[in-house]
């Protein structure tokens, strides 16, 4: 009897696609609860800060001085391939972290500082932001594979969703696990921005903050963190 491919191949795929569903559920159901690898006896946890333009990054870099800088090392800043502005001030900051007399261009070695390609730019037509968007999810694909990050922070900014959908696909294709903290920014007062609403629906984060109690209210999974600024 001669070894028939196309029946082993139909009785493969059920059984992938089964193992894709229970992954799936496994990690929906892990979504919100720290998982082993961020534990207190974790030495060092690797974290992806997603930067974006005006007061996203200055929330952001807000949030990342309240960092124990010894644990969450190294540290990833990605901002949009058009948005310097972000990075400098990222680079400024750990800068800062360095003693005086040291060469501060030769002693940052605990960060990173990485562009990204934009989904849809400021005006930019729906239908030419089919090709962007399909090169800025390969591009963050491409970052979160190298980089590995066990953490991902981000505020609000377009350039975190490709960021934080390829992180969340890589953990239900069992290719690593990346906790995926959102802090909406302090500007949403009665509903959540684009890029929260879309992780929220989408069940994508595993922790959820807002800074006004109202936002809370609406959005019952959503944990209230008060004023961060």
């Amino acid at each position: 009897m001669g070894f028939d491919v196309s029946m082993v191949a139909c009785c493969a795929l059920p059984v992938l696609v089964s193992l894709l569903v229970v992954r799936f559920g496994y990690v929906m159901y892990c979504s919100g609860h720290p998982p082993l690898k961020l534990s207190a006896s974790a030495a060092r946890v690797r974290c992806l800060i997603v930067l974006g333009s005006g007061g996203h990054t200055a929330e952001m870099m807000n949030v990342v001085t309240t960092l124990q800088k010894d644990r969450f090392t190294p540290r990833y800043y990605v901002a949009a391939l058009t948005d310097n502005m972000s990075l400098q001030k990222a680079h400024d900051y750990e800068q800062s972290l360095v003693w005086p007399e040291v060469d501060k261009e030769e002693a940052i070695e605990n960060a990173q500082f990485v562009q990204i390609y934009r989904s849809r730019e400021v005006g930019q037509s729906y239908i030419t932001s089919i090709a962007t968007t399909l090169l800025a999810t390969s591009h963050a694909m491409w970052i979160i594979i190298r980089m590995r990050p066990q953490v991902i922070f981000c505020n609000g900014p377009g350039t975190c969703i490709p960021l934080c959908v390829s992180a969340f696909l890589l953990k239900v294709l069992g290719f690593g696990w990346s906790s995926i903290f959102y802090i909406e920014s302090i500007a949403r007062v009665k509903k959540l921005s684009l890029s929260g609403l879309l992780l929220y629906k989408l069940r994508i984060a595993d922790q959820f903050f807002v800074q006004w109690p109202q936002l809370q209210k609406r959005y019952p999974r959503a944990c209230y963190a008060g004023r961060l600024m």
